[in-house]
C-alpha cells in the first residue's frame, strides 16, 4: 500500500512543491489549505490528481483538523508522515502589533502543528510509526525588525519539534524540522524589493536564493526511510545564512 502524507499549507508555494515532490516518489497525499479555492485549482493541475485529496481545514481549529484527517484515513487508509507547513506573516513594529495580530500568528504558526500532531500521531501510531516535519524558519533563531510575532512562533516551534522528538520518538515517531531562509516564493517575489534581495544577496555564502524545489526535497528527505535514525534534528535550507556573519561582499571582491 502507498504511504499517505499530510501537508498543511499546500495551496502554494513550498507546500505545493513538497506536495508534487511526494507524489513524484509515489505517496499519496491529503493537502489541507484554508485558501480551499486557490488549493482545489492547484489540485486539478497535478500530474496524478487521483493520488491527492484537497481538504480545506484552517490548522488552528481543532475540529476542522479532525475532520481532515478523518476524511484523510477515509480516502487513503493510512497516515505515514505529517508536514507542517502552514503558516502566516504579520510583519509590524513591535508597538504597532495589536494583540489581534499576535494570536493570529501563534495559533497558525504554533498551535496549528501542535494541534495537527496531536490528530495524526494515532493513526502514524496505528501503521507501527511515522514521521513529522515542522516548517520554522532563520527568523526563529535570528532576530529581525518587524517579526516579533512571526519569529518568536517560529522559534517555539523549533522547540516544540523537540519536545515531540523526545515524546513520540520512544513511540516511533521521528520529529524533526526544517527551516528555510529565503526562498523565491510568488511572495518573496512580490514582496521583496531589488534592495532587501541585493542585502539578503550579501549575507548568503551561496548567494542567492533558495527554490520551493529544493525545500522539497529537504523535507521529503526528513520524511522518508532514508533518514530513518534522524530525529530532533532542525535543518537549515538557507544557503549558509544562519551561519554566517559580516564580510561577505568584501569577501567576493577578493576573490574576483
Amino acid at each position: 500500500m502507498k504511504k499517505v502524507a499530510v501537508i498543511t499549507g499546500s495551496a502554494r508555494g513550498i507546500g505545493l512543491a513538497t506536495t508534487k515532490k511526494f507524489l513524484a516518489e509515489g505517496w499519496r497525499v491529503a493537502m489541507l489549505d484554508i485558501d480551499g479555492e486557490t488549493q482545489d485549482r492547484a489540485w486539478r493541475e497535478l500530474s496524478n490528481p487521483d493520488n491527492a485529496a484537497s481538504i480545506h481545514c484552517d490548522v488552528s481549529a481543532p475540529a476542522q483538523v479532525a475532520a481532515a484527517v478523518e476524511g484523510t484515513l477515509a480516502a487513503f487508509g493510512r497516515i505515514d508522515a505529517l508536514v507542517n507547513n502552514a503558516g502566516i506573516a504579520i510583519f509590524r513594529p513591535v508597538m504597532e502589533t495589536s494583540f489581534e495580530d499576535w494570536s493570529a500568528v501563534l495559533a497558525t504558526n504554533l498551535s496549528g502543528p501542535f494541534i495537527c500532531t496531536q490528530a495524526c500521531v494515532p493513526a502514524m501510531l496505528a501503521n507501527g510509526g511515522g514521521s513529522i516535519v515542522n516548517i520554522t524558519s532563520i527568523s526563529g533563531t535570528r532576530a529581525s525588525t518587524l517579526r516579533v510575532a512571526y519569529g518568536t512562533s517560529k522559534a517555539a516551534l523549533v522547540h516544540l519539534t523537540k519536545q515531540l522528538a523526545a515524546e513520540l520518538g520512544t513511540q516511533g515517531i521521528r520529529v524533526n524540522a526544517v527551516s528555510p531562509g529565503p526562498v523565491d516564493t510568488a511572495m518573496a517575489k512580490k514582496v521583496h524589493t531589488a534592495d532587501i534581495r541585493a542585502d539578503y544577496h550579501d549575507a548568503i555564502p551561496l548567494n542567492r536564493y533558495g527554490t520551493e524545489e529544493e525545500l522539497a526535497e529537504a523535507i521529503f528527505f526528513l520524511s522518508s526511510d532514508r533518514a530513518g535514525y534522524v530525529n530532533g534534528a532542525v535543518l537549515n535550507v538557507d544557503g549558509g545564512f544562519a551561519s554566517t556573519g559580516i564580510g561577505l561582499p568584501s569577501l567576493r571582491g577578493e576573490g574576483e
